[in-house]
């Protein structure tokens, strides 16, 4: 089959690799119709992620019809379209039967990985470094997936792959990360980043009541399509977005803010500069710009959402506003299947169209072109489905 695979910083390649088998009892096989391009597989991209391997299949977001199922599957038979989940979870631990899917105990053999770098290992994902367990990913012609009972949703006759695909990720990220910030009606809330994740954030927080939503980003296409999901914007590179933020609050501070960037956030001035040599020169992991402004723009008693992606380290944390003004902290790689039902239900409903945040279709084939062009932000790219 063809697949996506990774060998190095910007260098991704479609090439011929053997096709999945089935390999446990509750695995399945999935032709995939559809998978997408994450924020988080830039990080991939830039070769900012450790434990990568030359060949690695890339790809986290996909869904297709199951061709294949294990013997202790039950819930699936061949023909059922699906998506999955990014988080790989057995559905019987302690995390699991909590809901706590993306920390499951049992889906990560390289777990020993994790640990030295985070003290304990969450789940495995797929195509995200074999410190998550080297699983193999979705931007192919097929994929396995392990604990396949689990990790799917079947998907109704008559809707577009289009209108379900991101249930697998970047819907329920958003959606968990306005989650956390327990909103109550009246509140407002601030995003940073309004790249696809954000965009879900910012729609999700109007979905749990929010009152107002501001959205923090450079690019005027992204700006543009915060607005259209409602939110009031701020250019980062053109106003102050501290001072901007206490003027369109009264002085007080958003009620919680969501950090929706990750671990290559941009910013202006020297301290942003500081990030990039720092990060450079590999004396830290991540740049932690966005979630420091965030953390000091957060009202007293506020919550900080943190669903960007972090991989390890960061530098100048100011732990000391998170203490002494009882700031929470809440995060986590999304636990999608915790997810997927309810969200599956509001697009039924017609409440929100996932849809929205593709700007690009392009085939499996071209996706060393759409790695690049998503990188560069070229032509208003925000989101890229490729089909195989």
């Amino acid at each position: 089959m063809k697949a996506n695979c990774w060998y190095g910083k910007r260098d991704v390649r479609v090439e011929q690799v053997p096709d999945p088998k089935i390999l446990n009892r509750r695995d399945a096989i999935i032709k995939v119709t559809s998978t997408a391009i994450c924020g988080s597989d830039l990080h991939l991209y830039n070769g900012l992620m450790p434990t990568m391997k030359a060949g690695d299949i890339l790809g986290h977001e996909f869904m297709g019809e199951v061709v294949e199922v294990g013997s202790e599957i039950k819930n699936l038979q061949v023909g059922d379209r699906v998506v999955t989940a990014f988080p790989i979870a057995c559905g019987k631990c302690l995390f699991c039967r909590d809901e706590m899917f993306s920390l499951c105990e049992n889906s990560n053999p390289n777990a020993w990985m994790a640990e030295n770098l985070l003290g304990h290992s969450p789940a495995g994902i797929f195509g995200y470094s074999h410190m998550l367990g080297g699983f193999a990913g979705g931007q192919a012609e097929y994929a396995r997936v392990p604990f396949a009972d689990v990790g799917t949703i079947k998907i109704p006759n008559g809707m577009a792959d289009e209108q379900v695909l991101f249930l697998s990720d970047i819907f329920p990220t958003g959606y968990m990360a306005a989650e956390n910030c327990n909103i109550k009606p009246g509140d407002t809330i601030a995003v940073w980043g309004c790249g696809p994740v954000g965009q879900f954030a910012i729609r999700s927080a109007f979905l749990l009541g929010a009152e107002r939503v501001i959205a923090i980003d450079r690019f005027p296409d992204r700006l543009r399509m915060a607005r259209e999901g409602r939110a009031d914007t701020i250019n980062y590179e053109e106003q102050g977005v501290y001072d901007s933020l206490m003027v369109m609050t009264g002085g007080r501070g958003p009620d919680a803010c969501i950090d929706a960037v990750g671990m290559e956030a941009h910013g202006p001035g020297l301290v942003a500069a500081y990030d990039r040599v720092k990060q450079a020169m590999m004396l830290v992991t991540d740049r932690p710009y966005a979630l420091r402004e965030a953390i000091m723009s957060c009202r007293n008693g506020g919550t900080v959402s943190i669903i960007g992606v972090y991989g390890g380290f960061i530098d100048k944390f100011p732990i000391g506003s998170i203490m002494n003004r009882s700031l929470t902290i809440k995060t986590g790689q999304a636990h999608v299947q915790r997810y997927m039902r309810p969200l599956l239900e509001r697009i039924q409903r017609g409440e929100i169209d996932p849809s929205f945040v593709i700007t690009h279709r392009m085939r499996l084939d071209e996706a060393p072109e759409g790695f690049s062009k998503f990188l560069h932000k070229q032509d208003e790219c925000m989101k890229i489905v490729l089909t195989p």
